[in-house]
C-alpha cells in the first residue's frame, strides 16, 4: 500500500510539484513518513487491531485550525498530517460515536495505538500531554466517578500547565455526569495562578464565574442582540413561553445536530407554548444561515463569528457545545446542560 495513500487531510493535502514522477514523489512521501512530523505541523500515527477499511471524523474544538475533516483508515493504519502552529486538542470520533481527545503541538507526532473492539483501552503517546491524559484515562477506567472527582483535583495540583488539566476539568466538573461548578471555578484559578496568560482557562473561569449568576433557580439575564436576520431580539421578545430554552450549535458537534432535530420536532409538536434561542459557535455567519434555512429552523438563531467569544455565551454561563438552559414562564432557570433525551423528557413533563 502506497504512502501517500494514507495521508488525508480535506484542507491540507502534500503535493508534489508539477513535472516529478510519480515514483520520485512516492520516495518522497515515504521519507517525509519516516522522519515524523514536519516544523510547523502536527501528526497522527495510528494502528488499530480489527479495523481494516474505514473513517473516523476529527474536529479542532476551537475551530482555529480545522471545523471538521476525515481520517481515512487503510489496512488498520493511518496518517493525518495538519499545520499548527500552537498548541491546541483534536477530538476525533470513532464509527460507534465514541471519541478521543488528542493533543497538538507543532513539529510533534501523536502515535495512537489499540483495539477497535476495545477503544477504552488505546493507547496515545508521542508527547508528553498525551502520555499524561493516556496515564490518568487508563487508570480513570478502574475507578468509581468520586475517585476520578478526586483524582481529577489531583492532577491540576500536580500538572498546571498542561493543557490535559483544563481538558479534565471541563470533561468532568462541567459537562460531565457529576458536575460542579464551584470546584471547576477553583481548579481553574490555580491553573490561571501558573500561567495568568492561558487564554482558554481565562475564558473557561469568566463562564464558570457567570454560571453562578445563571444557575438554577435564578432568573434568565437581560440581553438585546442581532440574529442572524440582523433582527434585534431580547429577553423579552424572544424568551415569552411556557417553557423557554437556550440551547448552544455547532456544525462539527454530533449531538448539537440530535438536539436541533429533537427542539424542531418539540418545536413542532407544542407551538407557541416553547420559545427557543439557538447560539452558533461557528466562525461561518453565511454557512450557518444556509444550514438553518436548509434545515427549517424557524426560532432566533445568534451566530456572530466570534466563537466563544460571543457575549451572550459568556452572559449565560453556557460553556460547552452542546449546552441548553431550560427556564420557565417566569425565567426562572430549572434546568441546564441536559442530553438530548433527558431534554424531551423535561419538556415533557413541564407541558403536562
Amino acid at each position: 500500500m502506497d504512502v501517500t495513500e494514507n495521508i488525508h487531510s480535506h484542507r491540507y493535502r502534500y503535493r508534489a510539484k508539477a513535472g516529478l514522477p510519480f515514483t520520485i514523489c512516492t520516495v518522497l512521501a515515504i521519507m517525509l513518513s519516516a522522519c515524523g512530523a514536519k516544523s510547523g505541523h502536527f501528526r497522527i500515527e495510528g494502528r488499530f487491531k480489527n479495523l481494516n477499511q474505514g473513517e473516523f471524523y476529527i474536529y479542532n474544538p476551537d475551530a482555529a485550525t480545522i471545523d471538521l475533516d476525515t481520517i481515512k483508515v487503510a489496512d488498520g493504519r493511518f496518517v493525518y498530517d495538519v499545520p499548527l502552529e500552537d498548541k491546541t486538542i483534536f477530538v476525533i470520533i470513532f464509527p460507534n460515536f465514541s471519541d478521543q481527545v488528542v493533543f497538538g503541538e507543532p513539529g510533534a507526532t501523536a502515535k495512537i495505538k489499540g483495539d477497535a473492539s476495545h477503544l477504552r483501552e488505546m493507547e496515545i503517546k508521542g508527547t508528553d500531554d498525551n502520555k499524561l491524559m493516556t496515564d490518568f484515562r487508563l487508570n480513570a477506567n478502574k475507578m468509581t466517578p468520586p475517585e476520578t472527582i478526586q483524582s481529577v483535583e489531583a492532577f491540576v495540583n500536580e500538572h498546571p500547565k498542561s493543557p490535559v488539566s483544563l481538558y479534565l476539568i471541563n470533561k468532568y466538573l462541567v459537562t460531565g455526569q457529576h458536575r460542579d461548578y464551584t470546584k471547576a471555578y477553583k481548579l481553574t484559578k490555580i491553573i490561571l495562578q501558573t500561567n495568568p496568560d492561558n487564554g482558554a482557562a481565562i475564558r473557561l473561569s469568566k463562564q464558570l464565574d457567570a454560571l453562578r449568576q445563571c444557575a438554577i433557580g435564578s432568573r434568565l439575564p437581560d440581553f438585546k442582540v442581532k440574529d442572524i436576520d440582523g433582527n434585534t431580539v431580547s429577553r423579552t421578545e424572544v424568551l415569552n413561553g411556557k417553557i423557554n430554552i437556550v440551547t448552544t450549535w455547532a456544525s462539527w458537534s454530533y449531538e448539537s445536530h440530535n438536539i436541533l432535530r429533537t427542539l424542531k420536532r418539540l418545536k413542532k409538536q407544542y407551538g407557541k407554548d416553547i420559545a427557543m434561542l439557538n447560539i452558533c459557535l461557528d466562525g461561518n455567519k453565511s454557512d450557518y444561515k444556509r444550514n438553518t434555512e436548509r434545515d427549517s429552523i424557524t426560532w432566533p438563531t445568534i451566530c456572530d463569528g466570534k466563537m466563544w467569544e460571543t457575549p451572550l455565551l459568556g452572559k449565560m454561563g453556557l460553556a460547552t457545545v452542546p449546552g441548553n438552559i431550560v427556564a420557565d414562564s417566569k425565567g426562572t432557570v430549572v434546568a441546564r446542560d441536559l442530553d438530548g433525551k433527558q431534554l424531551e423528557e423535561r419538556i415533557k413533563s413541564m407541558m403536562k
